[in-house]
């Protein structure tokens, strides 16, 4: 049985409108993917005030989990 990966995406760090490769088999992965099409959220955590700090997806194709932060400094930004 393969391992599943974990990844870690600082959304500070992506350029244009927020797709990115994963890290392991290369799908695109992109936030207008409201269908869940390429992947699938698995967790979402929010500070005390209520303010979503990060996202855990799960890439559809090879299953490895993406640990996605950086949200509050986009915000802020």
């Amino acid at each position: 049985m393969s391992q599943v990966g974990v990844y870690t995406i600082d959304l500070r760090e992506l350029e244009g409108e927020g797709d990115f490769p994963c890290p392991k088999c290369g799908t695109i992965l992109s936030p207008d993917d409201i269908e869940e099409e390429n992947y699938t959220v698995v967790d979402v955590r929010y500070n005390e005030e209520g303010v979503m700090e990060e996202m855990v997806i799960q890439c559809l194709r090879c299953k490895s989990e993406i640990r996605l932060i950086g949200f509050i400094e986009l915000m802020e930004a």
